[in-house]
């Protein structure tokens, strides 16, 4: 699955002085999250494993996932680093000293900003569709493509995840016509028996 992908986490900033450093968890290991609209909605984990072979050797730290808007911090360099612990994936940035960092660490100073979001492509995935609201556990992310401080109105949650619930449905979708597909070869099976018998 080649299928990039966002989801939301928390930043806080951290006072020290002379610098402008931003902290905070960009992936929360086994918290549930709700995702989607009225319409298509489905429950998703992020397992503790699903790091383990993760490509995230040059992640930059955005704003909003736009290209447009200047790098805040990078791995490449070290003003970003990346770990994970048992709580999730922890993210730490230094941001250097210019007007777009120093915006965006005001904001986050003063609480307009507090969430993250992370650009993700999966590798491995299971589902669990017994409940009413399907369940996802992404269990390996193949590469982390950016970790971003983004700004979050009440109704963009859907849009973020728009090009995730298509690929879902159709992830879902594929599931059950293999399933029918299983239940009319075992049919099929049956019947051979019988007319051999």
């Amino acid at each position: 699955m080649n299928n990039k992908e966002t989801r939301l986490a928390e930043v806080r900033f951290e006072e020290t002085e002379g610098k402008m450093i931003l902290e905070g968890y960009a992936i929360v290991f086994n918290q549930e999250t709700l995702i989607g609209d009225e319409e298509r909605v489905f429950r998703e984990i992020v397992t503790p494993e699903a790091l383990a072979n993760t490509q995230m050797r040059d992640v930059p730290l955005k704003y909003n996932h736009m290209d447009s808007f200047l790098i805040l911090a990078r791995t490449k360099n070290k003003s970003l680093t990346l770990s994970i612990d048992e709580h999730g994936l922890k993210v730490h940035a230094e941001l250097l000293d210019t007007h777009s960092n120093e915006d965006v660490y005001k904001m986050v100073r003063a609480g307009l900003l507090d969430k993250m979001s992370f650009a993700f492509t999966v590798a491995k995935q299971s589902w669990d569709r017994s409940a009413k609201v399907p369940l996802r556990k992404i269990e390996s992310i193949d590469r982390l493509y950016d970790v971003s401080v983004v700004d979050l109105p009440a109704y963009d949650g859907t849009s973020i995840y728009s090009r995730s619930l298509d690929l879902v449905d159709a992830e879902l979708k594929a599931m059950d016509v293999a399933k029918r597909e299983k239940e009319a070869e075992l049919i099929r099976n049956k019947i051979n028996i019988k007319t051999r018998i």
